[in-house]
């Protein structure tokens, strides 16, 4: 899957220190106008390893070329996140820089206490996304440095990637989660038990901190929510957490629960990875485990559920509630729209 993923990059520029020349980082190649439509353009940055500090030293310098995510302007208002692989202990990002497509970050991490010995072991990965405020960042797309076989010890070494399209392995869908559920008619309370994840997504060969939020809704008004602890870099998550949550009515009719796996990214909004709505107007497994749980209560049923992509669904951050409590409701045909704090 790597080799592939690197048959797709384009070269590297070897033996050059310390700086680079304007025009060497203006020259792109002209393409056909059909051939533009499918480049989402180049980073340029350099890599350094700084021996008397044991310090690795990124400098993101720029990206070029960046296709336009904001179609009423025809601009982006592009910045970087970059994380250190496999471990992913190291999340940096850039500065936004606003209505540009050729943004010039010139921007320095550096990171200490990675021996140089451990750098061959390591890949960077680059996120570029464009700000937006009123929903989630555009993702336009990401790059992949394997640092195995770049050679550090002559100084630093200056390098250009095509970003790619941001690519999600289809094969296992948006993975499963195991659920279990207990009514209690005498107490009027949902026993909610997240046990585990299987086969959650993989983003490029960047794999999810995924942990699991909880709503729970009484005639489609969200009444609680809860959320699970975030599992370190793993697509099957073990989470094994129970949540009590009081119903406000008799009988299950009128609530359903909602379960989200996100993806925690420190300092950023967090990614939904996939949704899963258990209810009497569920669909699929989620309708029939809500009739396991009516028809026998004070009895723990758990089963596997497939996770949905969410499709159109974004964040919108709850600045002013009452502005948009009329619009909750809203459903339109590309899927539902789903409004939370981004900081829940």
């Amino acid at each position: 899957y790597i080799v592939g993923v690197l048959n797709s990059l384009s070269r590297v520029t070897y033996g050059k220190k310390d700086s680079v020349s304007p025009d060497s980082l203006k020259s792109i190649t002209s393409l056909s106008s059909e051939e533009k439509q499918d480049k989402l353009g180049t980073i340029f940055f350099s890599l350094e390893y700084n021996f008397e500090k044991k310090a690795f030293v990124v400098n993101i310098k720029e990206a070029r070329g960046l296709p336009a995510m904001d179609e009423q302007s025809m601009t982006s208002d592009p910045y970087i996140k970059m994380t250190i692989l496999p471990e992913k202990k190291h999340k940096v990002k850039t500065r936004v820089l606003r209505k540009t497509l050729d943004p010039a970050f010139d921007e320095t991490f550096t990171f200490y206490g990675i021996p140089y010995s451990q750098i061959q072991d390591l890949a960077l990965h680059f996120m570029i996304l464009s700000f937006d405020r009123f929903s989630r960042d555009d993702v336009i797309g990401e790059v992949l440095i394997p640092l195995a076989g770049i050679e550090l010890s002559e100084g630093r070494m200056l390098m250009d990637r095509e970003i790619i399209k941001r690519n999600v392995r289809k094969s296992s869908g948006r993975g499963e989660l195991l659920i279990s559920l207990c009514y209690q008619s005498t107490t009027n309370t949902l026993t909610v038990v997240v046990l585990k994840s299987n086969n959650l997504p993989v983003f490029f060969v960047f794999i999810a901190d995924p942990y699991v939020k909880v709503n729970l809704y009484h005639a489609k008004k969200r009444i609680s929510k809860k959320k699970t602890h975030v599992k370190k870099c793993t697509p099957n998550a073990v989470f094994n957490e129970l949540f009590v949550f009081d119903i406000p009515c008799e009988g299950l009719d009128d609530i359903s629960i909602e379960f989200l796996v996100l993806d925690s990214d420190r300092g950023s909004r967090n990614e939904v990875i996939g949704r899963l709505t258990l209810g009497s107007s569920a669909e699929g497994t989620g309708g029939e485990h809500w009739k396991e749980i009516c028809e026998y209560p004070r009895r723990q049923i758990a089963k596997w559920h497939m996770l949905c992509d969410v499709g159109g669904a974004f964040l919108l951050p709850l600045y002013h509630k009452p502005s948009f409590m009329k619009i909750q409701s809203l459903v339109v045909s590309f899927g539902y729209l789903y409004f939370d704090h981004p900081k829940d």
